[in-house]
């Protein structure tokens, strides 16, 4: 063989790829636990992004891209009157569902948000059932819905569990596009061959990087990311289902792959390790393991990596609120990915700025005794200069403990401790919160909440009645599993 020539030999595609299909098109959904907890993941997403039609710096990137486009069995947009291409319909609701940070979250080696997939798989599913019924075939049922999600989360989720794309200053969103192009183009029907290529070109295509959402770059394009993810993963499977030729070698081709160009020889923390320890890899067998441990956001509106501090916070304010002139200092204790992500001192430029702002979602409960989505609005922040004083008071301090805690197996605690020092010497208790009241090992105390946050978001754009029949059709497992996808969808039409 010349020296002067590379092989050409096409490999096989490879065995990542292989088991994320073979779970999509093999895997039959029987974990009672994660289907429900996917029927209450369905009705926070949905919620979290009716409430999100409230803010004009939102809905403006919502519709066609030409005015008067009308699609034949047109995907919804929830709360609007858009019908839309399956491909847009999927951006907006996407779009709407992660602008206000309060979707669900999933925290490891990778962040994200695993139901910003929910703009894919219900933009698909609501079009290809009224396709369905126009064309005198069954509809689709929403537990179709429910299983996308579930594998959707797990793909997205197990992905994280010890892939750092954040290491390498890639945004997850990434993982999103993987997940919806999986389960996108299963619910279109797609053979092995099929779902190989689709994964292939979601890697092989171009990655968003994380400089939106950080300091000092921070900025509103982090509540549309996931949208334009889950969106380009709708496209990705129709390209794919058109007959599409894939790229077997796209995660471990020498120079040319996804790994050499991406993923490692960049990453500093990997590149002490073995090579095999440098590329993607699934860290446990896909299954509902995502699903039934996913964190939901129950009570802020905030960067989940701050909740447990905010609850702190809320706890600590009846004993600060009247003597915050008093305050000397405030010592935030908190874990290593925390203060990578949203520790930040100096001006605060945006809302998209606060609420990735650790010390700024400390300092509103601490002085308001709660923290709302209209708190990070510019008129909200300038009307309240105690905020940024208090700020400036703060002290932010890592703990081991905390840090190791938050990646075990056994435990993904969330910890953050807070605590507030007088002038005059004299302190409150240190306020300690290892998880979340959205975490699993509290699911009995938040899912009476969560539901409480579905009618409370139902309300600020439907009637009484609508809430009413929205409520009837969640709650019972088995009959809105059997739901006609378009049926429920229609619901959620004005």
């Amino acid at each position: 063989m010349s020296l002067n020539a590379d092989s050409n030999n096409r490999p096989d595609y490879e065995l990542l790829l292989q088991e994320i299909a073979d779970y999509v098109l093999g895997y039959g959904v029987d974990s009672a636990e994660a289907l429900v907890t996917a029927r209450y993941c369905l009705m926070d997403t949905l919620g979290c992004g009716l409430l999100a039609l409230r803010f004009p710096e939102c809905t403006k990137h919502l519709g066609p891209l030409v005015e008067g486009t009308v699609v034949p069995n047109g995907a919804r947009v929830p709360g609007t009157a858009w019908r839309l291409d399956p491909v847009k319909a999927a951006w907006d609701i996407g779009c709407i569902v992660r602008w206000l940070d309060y979707n669900d979250t999933w925290l490891a080696a990778e962040w994200g948000h695993p139901s910003d997939n929910l703009g894919a798989i219900l933009a698909v599913a609501d079009h290809l059932s009224q396709r369905r019924v126009a064309d005198g075939e069954p509809p689709l049922p929403m537990r179709r819905v429910l299983e996308a999600m579930i594998m959707a989360h797990e793909i997205q989720g197990v992905l994280a569990l010890e892939n750092a794309f954040n290491r390498v200053g890639l945004d997850h969103v990434l993982l999103v596009k993987v997940a919806s192009t999986a389960v996108s183009a299963w619910l279109m029907g797609a053979s092995r061959d099929q779902l190989l290529s689709a994964l292939s070109h979601a890697f092989v295509d171009g990655q968003a990087l994380r400089t939106y959402r950080h300091a000092p770059n921070a900025g509103s394009r982090k509540s549309w990311a996931a949208g334009d993810a889950s969106s380009r993963g709708v496209r990705l499977a129709d390209i794919a289902l058109r007959g599409e030729m894939g790229i077997p070698g796209v995660l471990g081709a020498p120079q040319w792959g996804f790994n050499d160009v991406l993923f490692s020889h960049t990453n500093k923390d990997l590149a002490l390790k073995p090579e095999a320890d440098r590329h993607l890899r699934l860290a446990r067998p896909l299954g509902s393991y995502v699903m039934e441990n996913v964190l939901f956001k129950i009570s802020f509106p905030a960067e989940f990596h701050a909740q447990t501090a905010c609850e702190a916070a809320v706890t600590l304010h009846p004993q600060v609120r009247g003597r915050l002139s008093e305050i000397d200092r405030i010592v935030i204790t908190t874990h290593e990915s925390a203060i990578r992500i949203i520790s930040k001192v100096g001006p605060l430029a945006n809302a998209a700025d606060r609420d990735h702002c650790l010390q700024y979602m400390v300092a509103v409960p601490l002085a308001f005794g709660t923290l709302v989505a209209e708190h990070y609005e510019d008129a909200f922040h300038a009307a309240h200069p105690i905020i940024d004083q208090l700020r400036d008071k703060m002290q932010i301090v890592e703990n081991p403990v905390y840090s190791r805690e938050y990646l075990e197996p056994d435990k993904r605690s969330i910890a953050n401790a807070v605590q507030v020092f007088y002038r005059d010497g004299s302190s409150t208790e240190q306020v300690e919160v290892h998880f979340p009241i959205g975490h699993r090992r509290r699911r009995g105390e938040g899912m009476p909440l969560l539901l409480d946050k579905f009618r409370t978001h139902l309300a600020t754009r439907f009637v009484g009645q609508r809430c009413l029949k929205i409520l009837e059709a969640c709650r019972d497992q088995d009959k809105l599993e059997e739901m006609a996808v378009q049926r429920f969808v229609d619901l959620f039409v004005p």
